[in-house]
């Protein structure tokens, strides 16, 4: 058997003997990886061209979930558009909800309630956890890990209960609409939300002891896919993707929207390994650090809900008159910190109830635009922990 494959190369060097002399010549492969494929996240194709175990390069392919999203926009009144954003990122609806209602109301002159902007930061931030519990159990999925997806989607069913009991729906909310919220909370729903916070909040060092510091998911995810500050800012990149890569850039900072100037708390970024609670071994701007800014993301979005819930003033649930609303010939541009970074919304009124443009801008899209430098000259094995650490949404990033 050993002499048949030795024929089959006449003219290749070959160490026979053992002495280290000689090269077996390889040639490189194409390989489709999706779109249906578990680690891609999504109908995300990516052509990579191989050398063995070594990926030279990749290149994405989008577009399979393309369904005219902004054209849409520009057909229906706001209120209508409101169920099209969530389809855009599925795993935050409401943080969608709320970029395009900004800039709606923005572009109006609409002035949102004090109740109402409370209760979006309530949602906009449980719908922050819930898409990071996605994220992590996912990751953990990608790299080998199942227990942490069920411990992950255990205390996501617990938040998407607080959600149908608010707005009857579970993925697809519709709930923060233009003007304020659809609906106000239903009797109770305080201290339900209250107890889930109680609940949760030690459950992270539970995460911690299970993935975070886990020593194979640490070997699998440090030093690797490395995004440096420079390329994250060349790129495009935001949210935990960009703040990873040692960036303290966050929207709910440093341009506020819906009363976040009035909240206490911090922006985590990415730190080098060995010291405090970070591995030995992690750089900035590597998987882990994208998966752990997430985690300490989510420690500070139970902060900024205990405040929201706390300061929840009496009154109405939505500004008044906002039926037959009419678009006054003017334009305007709002970014909000989307769990994946900055969701912006461009509307331009004409004087009608219609938009006469719509256009997003999503972070998915952007942040997926530096998988061809990062997967060059890494395993093919590393692939997945690239895209798992980007944590990309096709809806959003197709449109």
């Amino acid at each position: 058997m050993r002499d048949t494959v030795l024929d089959s190369f006449p003219d290749v060097p070959i160490d026979t003997d053992g002495s280290g002399q000689g090269d077996l010549c390889t040639e490189e492969m194409l390989i489709n990886m999706g779109p249906q494929h578990p680690s891609t996240h999504g109908v995300l194709r990516l052509v990579l061209r191989t050398d063995g175990e070594m990926v030279l390069e990749a290149v994405p392919h989008i577009g399979y979930l393309h369904r005219c999203a902004e054209k849409i926009g520009e057909n229906l009144p706001p209120y209508q558009y409101i169920p099209y954003t969530d389809r855009m990122d599925y795993l935050a609806g409401m943080n969608n909800n709320q970029a395009f209602a900004v800039a709606v109301e923005r572009l109006c002159g609409i002035e949102v309630p004090p109740r109402a902007q409370v209760i979006r930061v309530i949602f906009a931030e449980m719908n922050r956890i819930a898409s990071h519990l996605v994220s992590l159990g996912t990751y953990g999925l990608d790299m080998g890990a199942f227990t942490p997806f069920l411990y992950c989607f255990r205390e996501r069913e617990m938040i998407l209960d607080l959600f149908e009991q608010a707005c009857g729906a579970r993925l697809t909310y519709s709930y923060i609409t233009v003007g304020g919220v659809h609906d106000d909370l239903p009797d109770g729903w305080v201290n339900r939300c209250s107890e889930f916070l109680d609940y949760f909040e030690p459950k992270i060092d539970d995460y911690n002891n299970l993935l975070s510091f886990n020593h194979i998911f640490v070997k699998r995810t440090a030093t690797v896919g490395v995004f440096t500050a420079e390329d994250a800012v060349a790129y495009g990149l935001s949210g935990p993707v960009l703040r990873a890569s040692g960036l303290r850039w966050d929207l709910r900072k440093t341009l506020p929207y819906d009363g976040y100037e009035t909240y206490d708390f911090e922006v985590p970024i990415g730190e080098p390994g060995g010291t405090g609670d970070v591995p030995r071994g992690v750089v900035v701007g590597d998987c882990w650090s994208r998966y752990f800014v997430r985690v300490l993301e989510m420690v500070q979005s139970v902060r900024i809900v205990r405040q929201a819930l706390d300061r929840l003033p009496d009154g109405s649930h939505e500004a008044p008159k906002m039926k037959n609303l009419k678009l006054p010939a003017d334009e305007v541009y709002v970014e909000i910190e989307n769990p994946r970074g900055q969701l912006g919304f461009y509307v331009q009124g004409d004087g009608s109830a219609i938009p006469a443009r719509v256009k997003a801008r999503g972070p998915s899209f952007c942040n997926l635009s530096i998988m061809s430098k990062a997967c060059r000259n890494v395993l093919l094995a590393d692939v997945p922990a690239i895209i798992g650490s980007i944590d990309v949404v096709m809806g959003e990033v197709d449109r």
